[in-house]
């Protein structure tokens, strides 16, 4: 519950800010932002078919 207000609390200061900062700082920032988390989920998702993480299914932790 704590971590819900916390996020929340974030999330209110950064939407205050960005209505402070010109629409296309905005857009470019959300963009670099996108661009980040495309990246980060390509790179998890390859680290996957590598077997870096173990898989449960045969012999993991139980």
């Amino acid at each position: 519950m704590l971590f819900l207000v916390g996020a929340l609390l974030v999330l209110g200061v950064i939407l205050g800010a960005v209505a402070h900062v010109p629409v296309p700082v905005s857009v470019a920032v959300g963009l670099a932002i996108a661009l980040w988390l495309a990246l980060f989920a390509a790179r998890e998702r390859l680290s996957g078919r590598r077997g870096g993480r173990p898989d449960h299914h045969q012999g993991g932790l139980r």
